[in-house]
């Protein structure tokens, strides 16, 4: 897959394109939708496909200090693109004066001039251009002029037929940020990852026989509720069993929020200075601050052994490190999610 940073880097002999835009943090299944219908529509035209999104997040330069929580990392988003089997990827800066572009020079600026779109696909919420104010009729009246043909798809619902919620990133920030994962992972189709860099904290988990990986995590990312969880801790391509905590340490006192993972029955490791990932499968119990420490210890065995089975369990099911998406398929600028 092609990866370009800024319509300055679209080669100048590109031709004609199928197209979807949007922020697409998370890469759900409804986005998920979205682009495998835009490779299939690409392939039966015989075009190359493309996907458009942005940095910063749009609402951080619309709203400076409202970046959400992100479900996903730009190098995590662009490799389950990748998945997809899309073409290229075009990450357009969101600066201050991309966002007052009007519908109308929006559509001209990135879908005509820049990428040649014969073909756009999108949600049926896709809106774009200064203050939102693009919406897809808007987007499908100005293909009678550019020669481009809109198609809407229809995002999944989750819960009962007729009823739930729209497959959405902010619907899956929400599941996060409740510590319901593995309700965001039926969103995502896959469990929510954080990524960071592994830095010495008080190596407390050492001294009490579970050495974690305390994980510095990227800027903006979503965290999910303090709590113990079930999951896997990745590096270097090898997914290992893991019990992650989220918290401050109450039962030592501690104010800095953290996310450490151990990877269990693994001895000797060594990661300091690694970027790592982690995946949330399951939410085991709430932070709790212990008397003792021989209490604390006892809850500790008892979530190994649950995050162990629960992982074993995932594990025998399906494969835990899914890098493809399991299902192919807010202010001004595009608010697909």
């Amino acid at each position: 897959m092609q990866r370009w940073r800024g319509l300055e880097d679209v080669p100048g002999d590109w031709g004609r394109s199928v197209v979807t835009i949007g922020s697409y943090d998370g890469v759900h299944r409804g986005h998920q939708l979205i682009m495998g219908r835009a490779v299939e529509r690409a392939r039966e035209l015989g075009l190359p496909s493309v996907v458009v999104t942005f940095d910063p997040h749009p609402s951080e330069v619309v709203r400076p200090g409202s970046h959400p929580p992100l479900l996903s990392a730009h190098h995590r988003r662009a490799e389950l693109v990748a998945a997809l089997g899309v073409d290229a990827l075009l990450i357009i800066p969101f600066t201050s004066e991309f966002s007052k572009l009007s519908p109308s020079e929006f559509v001209k600026t990135v879908l005509v001039d820049g990428l040649h779109a014969k073909h756009v696909v999108e949600g049926p919420n896709f809106r774009f251009g200064h203050k939102a104010a693009g919406d897809v009729e808007f987007l499908s009246a100005l293909g009678l002029k550019y020669d481009y043909e809109l198609e809407v798809v229809d995002l999944f619902v989750r819960g009962e037929a007729g009823g739930g919620e729209p497959f959405s990133s902010t619907l899956t920030r929400r599941l996060v940020g409740q510590g319901d994962v593995e309700g965001a992972a039926e969103i995502l189709g896959r469990p929510h990852r954080v990524e960071g860099v592994v830095v010495r904290g008080a190596q407390r988990g050492r001294e009490l026989g579970y050495p974690t990986a305390n994980v510095e995590t990227l800027p903006h990312t979503a965290i999910p509720a303090d709590g113990v969880y079930a999951g896997w801790l990745h590096v270097d391509g090898e997914a290992m069993p893991a019990a992650i905590s989220v918290g401050t340490n109450p039962t030592f006192d501690g104010t800095a929020r953290t996310v450490e993972a151990y990877a269990i029955d693994r001895v000797g490791l060594d990661l300091y200075g690694l970027h790592v990932a982690v995946d949330f499968l399951a939410y085991l119990r709430g932070m709790e601050k212990f008397d003792t420490i021989d209490a604390l210890l006892e809850r500790m065995a008892d979530d190994v052994k649950r995050a162990r089975e629960l992982v074993d369990a995932a594990d025998a099911a399906e494969p835990a490190d899914a890098a493809e998406p399991a299902d192919a398929a807010g202010g001004a600028g595009p608010a697909v999610e």
